[in-house]
């Protein structure tokens, strides 16, 4: 088989050559992409022979799989496939399996972290230190003792009800399924929305979540509430929280996910809102979900070729 790595996958050479050895002594031929191109004449050049393809977050749409006539497996080094392009996937019989639970911790610190630098203003201390002010303004608040609603329990969602109970946090969770977690009290949306201080979203892209905060959910929520969105960008109506922030609907909110991906065009809005911290898509970004994505990129192509297929998507 020729399996084709389309982009780098943010681990050392050492590490990937060391993860496919397998594969390479079982006669398959490996082809690692170095670069990161999104340019689709480009992808269409590097994968147009490739059995599998394994792809992180690039957005491969009909005419890549329409160019690649070979292509039978697609191992997707991410846990969303939004950006795949699965209904054509589906008509060529090309398998599709994505790397579920890679960044569970790392994504679940990174929620954590962005409640406390709202809440201590760390971006803003910052700042003002490198200037010849004093702290004198500054007054933060605690993560301790507060409720934390979260909208979605899956494997990122339920670790981050654990770390927010060791901080002391009462948690309430909203799922479409029941799920009994210790300390979580699963509420229904309206209710979390009304009652919570801080709410974290961890909820796939889907129709029916998307724009699942709009308009009329930020008047439900406490003016002195937080909105963290770690999950995917339009699960969260982008001008409504705009605009919720500039009439201080809620007291403020942090992004790690957007409409698009970064970089976000210069007249992006949200430049302009108030009390919004901004990271640029970094919740999946560490070394060692790095190491464990890779890991379950390669088992998955192994588990497709041994016709056990795992974390199948279509």
């Amino acid at each position: 088989m020729n399996i084709v790595f389309i982009e780098p996958l943010g681990t050392c050479g050492c590490q990937s050559e060391a993860a496919v050895a397998a594969l390479k002594a079982q006669g398959h031929h490996i082809t690692f992409c170095p670069d990161r191109r999104e340019d689709e004449d480009t992808l269409i050049e590097c994968a147009r022979e490739a059995d599998i393809v394994a792809v992180s977050n690039i957005p491969l749409r009909r005419r890549f799989f329409e160019q690649c006539p070979r292509l039978r497996m697609l191992s997707v080094a991410f846990t969303g496939v939004d950006h795949i392009d699965l209904d054509a996937c589906r008509e060529r019989g090309i398998t599709v399996c994505n790397a579920a639970g890679y960044s569970t911790h790392a994504v679940a610190e990174l929620a954590i972290g962005m409640m406390i630098a709202v809440y201590r203003k760390i971006v803003g201390a910052d700042a003002i230190t490198r200037l010849p002010d004093n702290r004198q303004g500054i007054l933060g608040c605690e993560l301790h003792g507060k409720t934390v609603g979260i909208a979605g329990l899956g494997a990122i969602g339920s670790q981050v009800a654990r770390l927010a109970e060791a901080f002391g946090c009462t948690v309430l969770g909203y799922n479409r399924s029941r799920k009994d977690l210790p300390g979580v009290t699963q509420v229904d949306k309206d209710t979390l929305l009304s009652q919570s201080d801080i709410i974290t979203l961890h909820l796939p892209l889907t129709p029916e979540t998307r724009n699942f905060i709009d308009a009329p959910d930020f008047e439900r929520m406490r003016p002195h509430a937080i909105l963290i969105n770690t999950a995917r960008g339009p699960v969260v109506n982008q001008n409504a929280l705009y605009n919720a922030l500039r009439k201080g609907h809620i007291a403020g909110a942090a992004l790690d996910v957007y409409d698009c991906e970064p970089p976000l065009p210069v007249d992006c809005e949200l430049f302009n809102a108030p009390n919004l911290l901004m990271l640029p898509h970094i919740g999946y970004a560490t070394r060692e979900a790095f190491g464990i994505r890779f890991g379950i990129v390669v088992r998955n192509i192994e588990m497709w070729l041994a016709g056990t297929p795992q974390n199948k998507i279509c």
